[in-house]
């Protein structure tokens, strides 16, 4: 997956006189602290030369894993068509770009950002180039969102993870009560990550949320540690990305996780790919969280007929009817 062509030469408009050696070693500061989940007060893109380090390193990264929960979110719901977004912990804008690219139809959205210097490329970013009114707002994700009014799809992206564990349920539930129709939550697809998710999810439940993606169900998570619910999405690096990371490979894989909760049910309910298949001459094996709350895997030949032919085409993250 790559970027918007409107986005990515913005980027590079932005980056390209910004010296290398520098470049490098914001990027390292960005990852170490992404890394680490530090959650020290101190924003991971306060500075200005660390919002031009996420563009050229993270950026890629973020908008496959947004855009590929919104690609499973609309198979979900087909019908779902949101005039309104609310991303909280906006950063760049990155779901603005993804969500306009799944629904160019989107008329409005708000953008709430602590942090002064990404808001300001945010705006560089999608001005002349996002169609939909966009109102950045500055905020915290740890604080109420006085003035900010319902939407109807509400989006907190690698956000969580910057969250003081014990303010999670609090923001949850602020994110909730300004879900119009449907949440979606976005982590790196670590254990950690996955346990976030988890909680999140136990609390939509229980207030009475449907989840959409990628659970195919409402009952208890069926994976145990040490194994744990994650997808991936590969990445296609730029000449600049790979400077800045030393990398010899074009491209990286973004492993993340989402749940996507709404006020409405799903139509339908299919099991869902959750790990790489296996695939073998005339088989595939496919690992599988289930509608009935099981997970395991299934082993797929060609006596399956038509099913096999599908199982054979299914990949991570997809689903099975």
């Amino acid at each position: 997956m790559e970027l918007p062509a409107p986005l990515r030469q913005g980027v590079d408009s932005l980056l390209e006189r910004v010296p290398l050696p520098a470049l490098k070693q914001a990027a390292k500061t960005l990852s170490e602290r992404y890394r680490a989940e530090l959650r020290d007060g101190r924003l991971h893109m306060g500075e200005e030369m660390a919002v031009k380090a996420y563009l050229a390193t993270r950026l890629p990264a973020t908008y496959a894993a947004v855009r590929a929960s919104l690609e499973a979110l609309s198979e979900a719901r087909p019908d779902f068509r949101p005039a309104s977004l609310l991303d909280i912990g906006a950063g760049p804008g990155t779901m603005l770009w993804a969500t306009t690219d799944a629904w160019p139809t989107l008329e409005r959205a708000v953008l709430v950002e602590a942090s002064a210097a990404v808001r300001k490329v945010g705006q560089s970013l999608a001005e002349g180039a996002i169609t939909a009114r966009a109102d950045w707002i500055a905020g915290d994700a740890t604080i109420g969102f006085d003035g900010v009014m319902p939407a109807d799809l509400v989006s907190a992206a690698y956000v969580l993870d910057e969250i003081v564990p014990l303010s999670l349920p609090k923001l949850i539930e602020r994110l909730w009560r300004l879900t119009a129709d449907t949440l979606i939550l976005v982590e790196p697809g670590t254990p950690a990550g996955w346990r976030r998710i988890l909680e999140a999810r136990q609390q939509l439940i229980e207030a009475g949320a449907h989840l959409l993606a990628p659970c195919p169900h409402a009952v208890p998570c069926p994976l145990t540690p040490p194994d744990w619910c994650h997808f991936a999405r590969r990445v296609a690096r730029s000449r600049l990305h790979r400077l800045v990371k030393e990398a010899e490979v074009p491209w990286e894989d973004e492993k993340f996780i989402y749940l996507a909760a709404s006020r409405r049910p799903a139509p339908a309910r299919a099991a869902r790919v959750i790990a790489p298949p296996k695939g073998g001459s005339g088989k595939v094996m496919l690992k599988l969280c289930r509608p009935d709350g099981s997970a395991g895997e299934r082993l797929f030949s060609k006596r399956d007929g038509d099913v096999f032919k599908t199982a054979r085409r299914a990949d991570w993250g997809d689903t099975l009817d």
